[in-house]
C-alpha cells in the first residue's frame, strides 16, 4: 500500500513510518520543517511539505494514497492553554482526509486518547467517552471518523494510553521525571492509587499498521499494553532512580507542583485492549512502563 502519514516525524509517527516500510508499504509523510523532511527522507519515505492547516494539500495526498494514518496534533498549542483551537484544527484535517477517501473503502486510521473516558471502571473498546470531559471536542472527532463508515471509508480510531513510553520520550513520563528532579521530591497526587494505562511506542506503532491493514470500518481500538499502572508506583521508581523522597501532593496543590502535567497525573483510567487483541492479533511485546523506567534512559 501507498500510505500517507501525518505527524510522520513525531514521537509515534517516527516509529510508525519504519514499521510500515519494514512491512513492504510505501510511505509519504507530512513534514513541517527542513529537519523533519530530512529525517523522513533518510528513513526511506517520500516527503510532502506542509502542515495540518494545508487542507487542500491533505486532500490531494489522501486521494493519491491507498490509505491514511493521521497522527499529527497541535500539542504545543493544546498544552499552552488553547486545546479548543488544536482540536478544531484536528477536526478540519480529519474532515479533509475523510472527504478525499469517500466511497473508496480505503482506510483512515486516526490517533486519539483515553483521557476523557469515565473513571472508576474498566474502559473497553465499546465504551464511549464521558460527554462532560474537557477533551470532548477531540472525542467528537473520533465519533465523526466512525461515522465515515457509512460513506465508504474504512475508518478506525486508535485510543492511545495516556503514556506511550520508550527511549526518547519527551511526553508525560519525561515531564514527571523533570518535575521530580527540579522539585527534589517525586510526587503523586493524594494516595497515588489512581492508574495510567501504558503502551510501549513500538507496540503502538505495530497496532497502527495492523489497523491500517485489517481494522473493519468504524472500529475503536485500544493502544493499551498495561490496563493501569498505579501512579504511586511510577513515583516510587522515579524517586529511587533520582535518589529523592517520594511524597504525596494534595490535589489542591497539584497544578502548582506539577504544572500542566498535574491534570493528567490525577487521571484514574483503567482500560482493556482485549477486543483489539482479538480482532487484530495484536500482542504487545515491549517492556512495561515500570520496567522501562528501570532501564534508565528517562534519567539520562
Amino acid at each position: 500500500m501507498h500510505v500517507f502519514v501525518t505527524g510522520a516525524t513525531g514521537w509515534i509517527g517516527s516509529a510508525v513510518v519504519p514499521e510500515l516500510l519494514a512491512a513492504g508499504h510505501e510511505v509519504t509523510g507530512l513534514a513541517r520543517s527542513d529537519a523533519s523532511a530530512q529525517a523522513l527522507a533518510a528513513s526511506g519515505a517520500t516527503v510532502l511539505r506542509g502542515s495540518l492547516d494545508d487542507l487542500d494539500r491533505l486532500r490531494s495526498a489522501a486521494a493519491a494514497s491507498d490509505g491514511v494514518i493521521h497522527l499529527a496534533f497541535k500539542h504545543e498549542e493544546a498544552f499552552s492553554g488553547n486545546f479548543a483551537a488544536a482540536a478544531a484544527a484536528d477536526r478540519s484535517a480529519i474532515e479533509a482526509l475523510g472527504a478525499a477517501l469517500e466511497g473508496s473503502d480505503r482506510p483512515l486510521v486516526i490517533a486519539t486518547g483515553l483521557a476523557g473516558h469515565a473513571t472508576g471502571s474498566l474502559v473497553t473498546e465499546n465504551d464511549t467517552p464521558d460527554p462532560a470531559s474537557g477533551v470532548s471536542e477531540r472525542m467528537r472527532s473520533e465519533q465523526y471518523v466512525h461515522s465515515l463508515a457509512s460513506s465508504g471509508v474504512r475508518a478506525a480510531s486508535v485510543r492511545l494510553a495516556p503514556t506511550v513510553h520508550g527511549d526518547g520520550d519527551n511526553g508525560f513520563v519525561a515531564t514527571v521525571v523533570a518535575v521530580a528532579r527540579e522539585r527534589g521530591v517525586s510526587g503523586y497526587i493524594g494516595d497515588g492509587g489512581n492508574h495510567w494505562p501504558a503502551v510501549h511506542r513500538k507496540d503502538a506503532a505495530r497496532l497502527f499498521r495492523l489497523a491500517l491493514e485489517q481494522a473493519p470500518a468504524g472500529s475503536a481500538l485500544h493502544g493499551v499494553a498495561e490496563e493501569g499502572v498505579p501512579v504511586r508506583a511510577i513515583a516510587e521508581v522515579v524517586g529511587r532512580r533520582l535518589d529523592v523522597p517520594v511524597t504525596s501532593v494534595a490535589a489542591a496543590d497539584a497544578a502548582d507542583h506539577f504544572g500542566w502535567v498535574g491534570g493528567f497525573l490525577a487521571l484514574d483510567i483503567r482500560a482493556s485492549s482485549a477486543v483489539t487483541r482479538d480482532l487484530l492479533g495484536w500482542e504487545p511485546t515491549g517492556p512495561g512502563l515500570l520496567d522501562d523506567l528501570e532501564q534508565g534512559h528517562y534519567f539520562r
